[in-house]
């Protein structure tokens, strides 16, 4: 280990920097952020520098160096394009016992600046030790997108809490036990929906009650396959979750992304085949949620579109079970974008109407001839097995047979497939699709082979040709 890693306490302190160009700017501003008193010594200052020095947000002390602005410096930062005149600093700094650190040239620092995330107070530091700072940098924007940006709020609501604690929780343990079952509960949830009364109310419970703050269900959607389409937060909240209950829709690569130690239960449904009763994935999510879990509730595309979201919190809702919903990029959106069909075009649709071709046998039939009308686009949803009324009655109130249409199969994923055709062999271009699918009616398909810029597997690799495309 080259470096040992220390957080510095620079807030009312004199830090000297020794250049005033783009450089030294950079540096200006992390340290003002954390609170130093910045001195410069400078033959000029950029614009934005010379803004804070004439707002005395910054002491422009001398524009020539000289060895004893050393004297009294907590410590120093060479930010100048002057070799010789870095190196002078460096070995007056290093004579006077001054940690110094010269931009961009590693031999000559004492101190390095890590790439870091900023949570504040929480405060996470990578460094490659001035070996490679692009992958210091490349895994802090991964960490970045790990971390919910309330976990600062969160720390200091945790820090006020913290005498109040050791007095109720005498050991260690006790008080570890508790701010992990707080960090990872109904408290921490509660901060990232912003409501922060609430709480703490929930840190009051577990106080007096341990295990009384109860769980809760959060209702994630997953998007359609591709893991690099599944949110910020939806990656947040599926590495806290005690238990994942998930559907066939949810692909492998999400479900990876799951936390390792979380209970993962599959209660997917099929198209002909339901492999669990709804009112049973009902009653789990409920029975699992009142034993004080964290529920994730993860479900391909978007929960609310076409995925009985609504349904599961309604349960929750009457069980009294406290939920989220964290929503998701819905298929239609998903995959016609990365099979190169935009859903609207200002020269072929105007409008775009999302359609679920499984629905309730009492449910009210469509209103077919809104949905034949021209220059819209029809998303439809789970259509494959009704493709054929679906054309029918299309072509029956009006739009045209040769309308141009997809079937895009397993869509975002790295198998997936697009087979265009027309209106009238929509139902033979349906049968040959592997499954999940979208259906796609209307003008803009004709883009696709314009647009179209996802690599996949091709489709005659599926498909036999004269099938994929017909128009």
């Amino acid at each position: 280990m080259d470096y040992l890693p220390l957080f510095a306490a620079v807030k009312d302190r004199p830090v000297l920097v020794i250049g005033g160009g783009e450089i030294a700017a950079r540096k200006i501003a992390f340290l003002r952020r954390a609170g130093a008193h910045v001195q410069v010594v400078a033959k000029r200052l950029e614009p934005q520098l010379q803004q804070l020095a004439d707002a005395q947000s910054l002491h422009w002390l001398a524009t020539e160096f000289d060895e004893s602005q050393l004297d009294a410096v907590f410590l120093v930062i060479a930010a100048t394009n002057d070799s010789a005149l870095n190196r002078r600093v460096f070995d007056a700094a290093n004579a006077r016992h001054r940690l110094v650190n010269v931009v961009d040239d590693q031999p000559l620092c004492s101190f390095i600046f890590p790439s870091i995330v900023d949570r504040s107070p929480l405060l996470v530091a990578i460094s490659s030790g001035g070996n490679a700072p692009v992958l210091a940098r490349l895994l802090r924007e991964k960490i970045e997108a790990l971390l919910p940006g309330n976990l600062g709020r969160m720390a200091e609501v945790a820090g006020r809490w913290r005498t109040r604690i050791k007095a109720f929780r005498r050991t260690t343990d006790e008080r570890r036990r508790f701010w992990e079952t707080a960090f990872r509960g109904r408290f921490a949830s509660l901060m990232a929906a912003g409501d922060e009364p609430a709480a703490e109310k929930a840190l009051e419970a577990e106080l007096a009650q341990p295990g009384s703050s109860g769980g809760e269900i959060i209702l994630v959607g997953a998007g359609p396959g591709d893991a690099g389409l599944l949110t910020l937060r939806g990656l947040q909240v599926i590495q806290q979750a005690d238990v994942v209950f998930y559907d066939h829709l949810v692909s492998d690569a999400v479900l990876e992304l799951v936390r390792r130690d979380a209970e993962k239960v599959c209660v997917g449904k099929r198209a002909g085949s339901h492999a669990v009763a709804q009112h049973d994935t009902n009653r789990m999510l409920v029975d699992a949620a009142r034993e004080g879990k964290t529920v994730v509730r993860l479900k391909g595309g978007d929960p609310f579109i076409f995925g009985r979201g609504g349904e599961e919190l309604q349960a929750a809702a009457e069980a009294g079970i406290p939920f989220q919903v964290v929503p998701g990029v819905t298929a239609a959106s998903g995959a016609t974008a990365y099979a190169g069909i935009p859903l609207t075009h200002r020269d072929f649709a105007q409008s775009v109407t999302f359609v679920t071709g499984h629905y309730k046998a009492d449910s009210a039939p469509f209103d077919w001839s809104q949905l034949a009308q021209s220059r819209q686009t029809l998303a439809i949803y789970m259509g494959t097995m009704k493709a054929a009324e679906i054309s029918e009655q299309l072509m029956t109130h009006g739009r045209d047979k040769t309308t141009p249409v997809a079937v895009i199969s397993r869509g975002t994923r790295a198998d997936q497939h697009v087979a265009t055709g027309t209106l009238e062999q929509l139902e033979e271009l349906a049968k040959a699709a592997p499954m999940p699918a979208l259906l796609v009616v209307g003008e803009v398909v004709g883009l696709h082979r314009e647009l179209a810029w996802f690599r996949h597997t091709t489709a005659t690799e599926a498909f036999d040709a004269s099938v994929i495309n017909l128009a």
